[in-house]
């Protein structure tokens, strides 16, 4: 018996010098010499039926991307031993592409395959391929088959696409109700409409009579029950007393006692808080924190963050559509967030520009809109009476003097007309200050003109166009805020110059001032004094949130939120936010409560 020769590579003590070698080509030879052998008829161990017409396959094939047939071959089922395996509820040309699928991982889906790739992957347990089926409907929904695509959802549980489409027919439900797809609705699915947290694009008294239309329908008029379990999902308490009046008139006397009685019960046991001004209806709706660019330990940044009580998470939002940008203007006008001028760098150069961006966070769509007549950077830029106007600031345009005094350029955007105009300029250079609204006056506080820190307080009247001089502050503040709430301003954060050292010093006061008596008196002081924060109110509560607690040269930013209850005079400390941040803006809007967007990473504090 003759012994193979060992070769001698392999020697006592030497490395073995392993190399670990991986072919990426080697799941597509096995699929393609797998669909030979089928297309050859080699090898094959198991006949499918499906609508009377058969199917070969081998069995390790279907076992490895179905869990059905995993489950049929390796448990101790009778099917296991059986060579002929009939597929009821499993349509032949389903079972041809998801076996065509099984063999290449190809495959073609159009509006004419959908429902039977579906109904056999969902059968068999191809969970791939659902999940391509649902991502396909849910790229082909539109308002003409936007009521199938539902039943399809329901139908195979496909609880995301659900949502989807759910969520579209909300957001399009004026032109949803006009066609005729919105009567085939299901009672069931249009209470699951009206009942699911998603934004509308109408009033409340808009949904109401919607509703309505459809229980007139002659397919719908059958009883009362539906009626009732209906009209219960309606907040008919953001209805006014006049629009409900309106909506009767047009309604069938049954229908309409059915609405009057369900009326005074919510009235009665399930009042809701009066509808905000901005909002067309606040359905799906929660009022937000939300922090507007700035700076923080990676450098500047565009992102824009918010935070919802409802899940006490600051989560990501969007992104300016601009080069990365700092001291620019925000506003919140009928919910939407403008971000208006600002400058950037480039080539080591600050560059200060004129244009401006609105944000709809009810459609998640930015917007350019008319660039400013001026250029600026550090400026204020607030709403009066459903305009913008931005006042002061830094320019690339030297200002000009008014008899021998320099003044500060002022401007008002008007929405309707997407277009600016001048208004009367502000006496004084000004920079870095504060504004606020109150009645039809604009109020603008403190800032720096050119070296030198202020304490003025100055008052635009948008009707007479013209500035007035009142009541200074207690203190100057640059890089400060201004905040309007129940009838009174309130000026918050910010820093003066010491007058022997030159420093800076952190005013820690808040201060309230009077409009009717024109005078300021301090309400408390700050625990963590600080500028470049962002300050915004909700319901009464001053947020303070990051920016600077020291002049430092280092370690000088903070995360912390600290909150100050103008109604019960105390201050509490939040939850940090996930990152030191400065030099950003906070604003309030109402941002959908179905979004889910990546939560803001924390980051580690130098300090």
């Amino acid at each position: 018996m003759t012994r193979t020769k060992e070769w001698g590579l392999q020697e006592p003590g030497r490395p073995l010098n392993t190399v670990n070698f991986e072919s990426p080509s080697h799941t597509g030879t096995l699929l393609t010499g797998l669909n030979m052998l089928r297309a050859k008829g080699h090898l094959l161990d198991v006949t499918l039926v499906a609508e009377g017409e058969a199917f070969q396959a081998h069995r390790v094939v279907l076992a490895s991307c179905s869990d059905y047939f995993r489950a049929m071959f390796t448990d101790a089922m009778k099917e296991s031993r059986q060579s002929e395996i009939c597929l009821n509820g499993v349509s032949a040309a389903g079972m041809r592409l998801l076996l065509d699928y099984a063999y290449t991982s190809r495959l073609a889906l159009n509006l004419a395959n959908i429902q039977d790739v579906l109904s056999a992957a969902s059968h068999i347990q191809v969970v791939a391929v659902v999940e391509a089926c649902s991502n396909y409907l849910q790229s082909q929904l539109d308002l003409e088959n936007c009521v199938d695509i539902a039943t399809i959802s329901e139908t195979y549980s496909l609880s995301q696409l659900r949502g989807v489409v759910y969520r579209f027919m909300c957001g399009h439900l004026v032109e949803f109700s006009r066609s005729a797809e919105f009567a085939r609705l299901h009672p069931a699915q249009l209470e699951h409409l009206l009942a699911c947290d998603f934004p509308v694009d109408c009033p409340e008294a808009d949904v109401l009579a919607v509703t309505l239309r459809w229980l007139s329908h002659e397919s719908h008029s059958r009883g009362c029950g539906w009626a009732v379990r209906l009209l219960r999902r309606i907040h008919l308490s953001q209805v006014s007393r006049w629009e409900l009046e309106g909506v009767l008139r047009r309604t069938d006397q049954q229908l309409a006692r059915l609405v009057l009685s369900e009326y005074l019960r919510q009235s009665r046991h399930r009042p809701l808080p009066a509808l905000p001004s901005p909002l067309v209806n606040n359905r799906g709706m929660e009022l937000a924190v939300v922090k507007v660019g700035g700076f923080g330990i990676g450098g500047i940044t565009n992102e824009i963050t918010y935070f919802l009580p409802s899940s006490g998470k600051w989560r990501h939002l969007t992104t300016i559509p601009h080069v990365e940008q700092c001291n620019f203007g925000t506003a919140v006008l009928h919910n939407d967030l403008y971000v208006v001028g600002g400058c950037f760098n480039q080539s080591l150069q600050e560059n200060i520009h004129p244009f401006g961006f609105r944000y709809s966070p009810r459609r998640d769509t930015w917007a350019t809109m008319a660039p400013m007549q001026q250029e600026r950077c550090r400026f204020s830029l607030n709403v009066v009476a459903d305009r913008l106007y931005a006042v002061g600031g830094a320019s690339e345009v030297e200002e000009e003097s008014v008899e021998g005094e320099g003044y500060s350029a002022c401007e008002c955007y008007d929405p309707e007309t997407d277009s600016w105009e001048s208004v009367a300029p502000l006496p004084g250079s000004c920079t870095q200050h504060a504004a606020a609204a109150l009645h039809h006056y604009l109020y603008v506080s403190g800032g720096l003109d050119h070296d030198l820190d202020l304490n003025s307080m100055r008052r635009y009247n948008t009707e007479e166009d013209r500035w007035e001089s009142r009541a200074p502050m207690l203190t100057p503040r640059v890089d400060h805020a201004m905040l309007s709430v129940g009838g009174s301003l309130y000026v918050c954060g910010g820093w003066c110059e010491d007058l022997d050292t030159g420093n800076r010093v952190l005013v820690d006061t808040i201060d309230r001032y009077d409009a009717d008596s024109d005078s300021w008196h301090t309400v408390t002081h700050v625990p963590t004094p600080r500028y470049h924060a962002g300050i915004v109110t909700v319901n009464s509560i001053i947020y303070f949130i990051g920016g600077f607690h020291s002049d430092a040269m280092f370690d000088r930013a903070t995360a912390v939120i600290e909150c100050y209850d103008l109604d019960t005079d105390t201050w509490t400390t939040g939850e940090k936010y996930p990152q030191d941040i400065w030099e950003h803006t906070c604003v309030t809007l109402y941002i959908p409560r179905c979004r889910d967007d990546m939560q803001v990473i924390p980051f580690p504090s130098p300090s």
